[in-house]
């Protein structure tokens, strides 16, 4: 496809759209999921007449879910939830495709905010977000939108934390599907996504051998799981800190040691963040740490390792190699990877395309389910339903030939009875 004037967009480079579009459909091979529900889309046309806007990752990943949205009638608009995260080639990819695009990777905040911005403009019926900065810019600047818009998803959990804080402040004045927490999200994008692409980032940033190394972790949800999980399949010595006690007790008997951060800064080789929350490590943590200590995050904001601790300590960093920043605090250095932000897009290329097909394929279902409930809903954060998650997971065996026992007249009749026992 083309170019055509009317495609208003701002990107790197449109000669990238060739080597894009040679990934956008390197990456649809490891999504089937998604494929037979773009497949069903194009010949329904479930989102027809409907303008859809992303503020999502910009990856061949998020591009073949576009792709799906367009194909499902939808005119979509595309910016990005990260200014480290996007793949330029991605980007000029869709613009290809005839989708508008408003990401370039490293750009600045005011551009950032402009991109967000430029998707509003398109007066979206329906949001999509990552972090929900594209649903909260709309309730502070343009509260006059909210009327005529049906609902948004949210892909992560900052972003739901970020709703739910709305929520009870009464603050969100729409319905908003909460992606994340569907199972066929949780369970796999944020366990075995993040514990495969953060440790490859790392890997890929630093040239450092995991095995024999202390990796400290800063929290154990789905994303510390599996991180915890592939780090100590890679031979590393494992630290979890926790604030939740349940979650802390979850770790210990996974068989993980667990110490309080100001306890474990002395140790740690490697930290990496996943808790949602700010400030994690902070200027007593860094100022434990041993000679050559790396650094890193993976929760959505750059909040959770406090730069300006870490600047007031160390100073101006001075850059060692493409993602790793040199800090000197006395005698000892600190290398931070990335500028604190998500590293496992900032210097690598997230998850695998075969986890963010069920992620992606929630996505796409659960806007059809908002199309679907029209002006029924009321404003909040909604769970996805469970027929989504049986369609997703269902078709994903499916997609690896993998087939599950049926529930018999017999069993079901014993399942949804009280007068059997013992």
């Amino acid at each position: 496809m083309g170019y055509t004037a009317s495609v208003r967009y701002d990107i790197k480079d449109r000669k990238l759209a060739k080597e894009g579009a040679q990934l956008i459909e390197w990456a649809a091979r490891d999504m089937p999921v998604l494929l037979k529900i773009r497949e069903r889309f194009r010949k329904e046309k479930p989102l027809k007449g409907k303008r859809v806007g992303a503020c999502l990752h910009v990856t061949v990943e998020t591009a073949n879910l576009m792709v799906t949205l367009k194909e499902g009638g939808a005119s979509v608009a595309l910016c990005a939830s990260n200014p480290l995260s996007s793949q330029d080639e991605a980007a000029a990819g869709l613009v290809e495709h005839g989708i508008p695009v408003f990401a370039i990777s490293g750009e600045d905040r005011k551009t950032f905010f402009k991109h967000i911005e430029a998707v509003i403009a398109t007066k979206p019926d329906i949001t999509m977000d990552d972090g929900a900065d594209l649903v909260s810019t709309i309730h502070k600047n343009h509260p006059k939108l909210l009327s005529q818009m049906i609902g948004s998803t949210e892909e992560t959990t900052t972003g739901v934390i970020r709703l739910r804080a709305m929520q009870r402040d009464g603050a969100l004045k729409i319905p908003v599907v909460a992606v994340n927490d569907a199972k066929t999200k949780n369970l796999f994008d944020n366990r075995y996504g993040t514990g495969q692409s953060t440790l490859e980032a790392i890997i890929r940033a630093t040239d450092m051998l995991v095995a024999g190394r202390t990796f400290v972790i800063a929290g154990y949800g789905w994303c510390g799981k599996g991180l915890a999980m592939r780090s100590r399949g890679m031979g590393a010595n494992v630290i979890i800190t926790e604030v939740d006690a349940v979650k802390a007790l979850e770790a210990a008997m996974d068989g993980f040691r667990v110490l309080t951060m100001e306890e474990a800064a002395p140790f740690g080789d490697l930290f990496c963040t996943v808790t949602g929350n700010i400030n994690v490590i902070r200027g007593e943590h860094f100022k434990k740490m041993k000679d050559g200590a790396f650094v890193c995050n993976a929760g959505h904001f750059d909040v959770e390792v406090s730069l300006k601790d870490l600047e007031k300590l160390g100073g101006k960093p001075k850059r060692i190699r493409e993602n790793v920043d040199e800090y000197r605090i006395g005698n000892k250095k600190v290398y931070l990877l990335s500028e604190g932000r998500l590293v496992n897009l900032a210097a690598a290329e997230g998850h695998p395309a075969s986890v963010m097909d069920m992620s992606f394929s929630t996505q796409a279902l659960a806007v059809e389910w908002l199309v679907r409930q029209g002006d029924t809903l009321t404003s909040g954060v909604y769970d996805v339903s469970d027929e989504i998650e049986e369609t997703v997971a269902s078709l994903k065996l499916a997609s690896m030939g993998i087939e599950i026992d049926k529930l018999s007249p017999e069993q079901k009749k014993y399942l949804s009875s009280w007068q059997e026992g013992t």
